[in-house]
């Protein structure tokens, strides 16, 4: 009798255990009121996703057919397709940069050819890549709208990536000693530090250039979808091939049904994903003590609550546990050995990059003057010198402007809350919107377009600086800010000692980007038209602009190889000096 109880009572056990876990399984995965919101969110995405992507697989004759109007009803459609473009170019640029950055960080001998290369093409403007760009992926897909859309993709790329680059190899190179110390101690494998160390370190940076670099993307749309090179015009369907046929007829009510469009959009994808993403990554601000002030969003809550989403991402989690199981460098700790390579070896990887650099620049001279004679060189090197000037003075000006507003922002969470959407629309707010009022001021007030055009060159690039400043103040320790109010730290001190040697590693990656944004802007800002009215300054935006409208390959590749040297030697000489004091000095510990 007590073994036939005890097999019952065990057998009830194992009942009373199954039914238990079947109540959990359907606590987990009966859908609550968050479940819902999120999922219709997800299938409403996924609807527009369908949608936009509709007409990317016709033929290229459609856009014959159907051209860019001026309907408001076609308004909607045509952000939901500028969109789509944005954020493809966004996760292009985000694995660009996960991948290059890591390497030029992690490698030295990487570094000495990815950080170079960075300078260049973020020097090479977006009308120099679509020149050589919009033949090759056309020739991809032939007759095809899908390899116009891939050019317009790439081109609204080079306008996000570099910044993301920049940001992501700043960070890295300013991880805490301690931090790195910890992670040779437990020898972690390069993939484990990757993942433990490097990303979530690097996380809040990244988030707020990534925010940048998708307002920084706004301001070119207009060139990356009304794309005309030489004899060759394709326009798309997007908010960006609407503003050109608005300004090319003069339509002030079109300009603003633009405007309204794109402040809408901004604002969705602000509080759909961003600030979310935000509030997400303070949790990997490196810190001792935890901020009584954290970024709040209502999507980040909501998502938080569901109890399905977890289920639909299962395969993403699980494929990072299994990378994490094959990789198995850092399951044991041992010796690390430093190896030092040696002299004829580092001499002769020197030599090779030497040879690569100056047999490019043969090539590039060979093509370039097989046309043009050496005084063109000379007077193409004159208009780089009065757009750099332009240049130095607009970055200058906007430090002094956006530093200390960065820096008050990135203290305080709660207006940086209120403060993100704004920003990102004013970031986003593209220059060409402001051509007709410029145009129209300077002929009718006969100003002289050197002096005048020069701010449309900072409008887009300037918020480089006040988005990497925001990083960095808020990536200032809250226990480093309470030991200064405890020890009385104010004023010009609080600033020199605190504020600025906190900020100073983003600023330089912001001001980096701005002025490589600048040189790019100068193409659009140094020559502006509105409907038959034209207005040029001298510098060397014009002239590259020029060369691309009559299809000039020999100078547009002039214009870009000045453009790019007169940028690698400023950053040279300039922002890496700054970089390696930034590490060296002001870094955490």
């Amino acid at each position: 009798m007590g073994s036939q109880a005890s097999g019952s009572q065990a057998a009830g056990a194992q009942a009373g255990g199954r039914v238990r876990s079947f109540s959990r399984i359907l606590r987990v995965t009966q859908p609550n009121r968050a479940d819902v919101i999120a999922l219709v969110l997800l299938i409403g995405i996924a609807a527009l996703l369908v949608r936009g992507a509709e007409g990317v697989a016709e033929p290229l004759s459609r856009l014959r057919i159907e051209p860019v109007t001026l309907d408001p009803r076609y308004l909607p459609y045509y952000a939901l397709r500028t969109v789509i473009r944005m954020f493809a170019a966004l996760a292009a640029s985000l694995v660009f940069t996960l991948v290059v950055a890591t390497l030029a960080a992690r490698s030295r001998r990487a570094g000495q050819i990815i950080v170079p290369m960075l300078d260049i093409l973020q020097s090479v403007p977006i009308l120099g890549f679509l020149t050589f760009t919009v033949t090759f992926f056309m020739g991809l897909f032939p007759g095809q709208i899908l390899g116009v859309e891939l050019a317009a993709v790439f081109a609204i790329f080079t306008s996000q990536a570099w910044n993301m680059a920049f940001s992501f190899y700043q960070s890295l190179r300013s991880v805490p000693s301690d931090l790195d110390e910890v992670t040779r101690g437990f020898a972690l494998s390069p993939v484990r530090r990757f993942l433990r160390l490097d990303l979530p370190f690097a996380t809040p940076s990244l988030v707020w250039n990534a925010m940048m670099s998708m307002s920084g993307g706004w301001f070119f749309v207009v060139a990356s979808e009304a794309i005309t090179v030489g004899n060759t015009t394709v326009t798309l369907p997007g908010v960006g091939s609407w503003l050109a046929l608005a300004i090319a007829r003069k339509d002030f009510g079109a300009i603003g049904l633009a405007v309204v469009a794109m402040g809408i959009v901004i604002l969705l994808y602000d509080q759909l994903v961003f600030r979310p993403v935000v509030a997400w990554a303070d949790r990997f601000r490196f810190e001792q003590t935890a901020s009584t002030e954290r970024p709040r969003s209502w999507a980040y809550d909501l998502f938080r609550r569901t109890r399905l989403l977890p289920v639909l991402f299962a395969p993403v989690t699980a494929l990072g546990r299994l990378l994490l199981t094959l990789d198995r460098g850092g399951a044991r700790p041992r010796e690390r050995r430093v190896r030092e390579p040696g002299i004829v070896l580092e001499r002769l990887w020197q030599a090779t990059i030497l040879v690569a650099v100056l047999a490019a620049l043969w090539l590039a001279g060979r093509y370039v003057f097989s046309t043009l004679r050496v005084s063109d060189a000379v007077a193409v090197f004159g208009l780089a010198c009065i757009t750099m000037l332009r240049v130095v003075v607009l970055i200058a000006l906007a430090s002094l402007v956006w530093v200390p507003i960065g820096v008050w922002i990135g203290l305080n969470p709660k207006w940086a809350e209120r403060l993100q959407p704004v920003a990102q629309f004013l970031a986003a707010f593209p220059a060409n919107v402001l051509f007709p009022f410029a145009v129209i001021a300077i002929v009718h007030w006969r100003l002289s377009p050197d002096i005048w055009l020069s701010p449309l060159m900072i409008l887009g690039t300037q918020w480089y600086i006040l988005f990497n400043v925001i990083a960095g103040a808020s990536a200032i320790p809250t226990d480093l800010r309470e030991a200064a109010g405890m020890f009385g730290v104010r004023g010009w001190q609080w600033w020199r000692q605190v504020a600025l040697p906190g900020v100073f590693p983003y600023y330089v990656t912001g001001a980096l980007t701005a002025s490589g944004g600048s040189w790019n802007a100068s193409i659009v800002a140094e020559a502006v038209s509105w409907g038959t009215q034209r207005v040029e300054a001298h510098g060397l935006g014009t002239f590259i602009a020029k060369a691309t409208e009559a299809g000039d390959y020999p100078r547009v590749a002039l214009g870009i190889a000045v453009m790019s040297m007169f940028v690698i030697a400023f950053n040279r000489l300039v922002w890496r000096p700054m970089y390696a004091f930034a590490e060296r000095r002001l870094r955490l510990a």
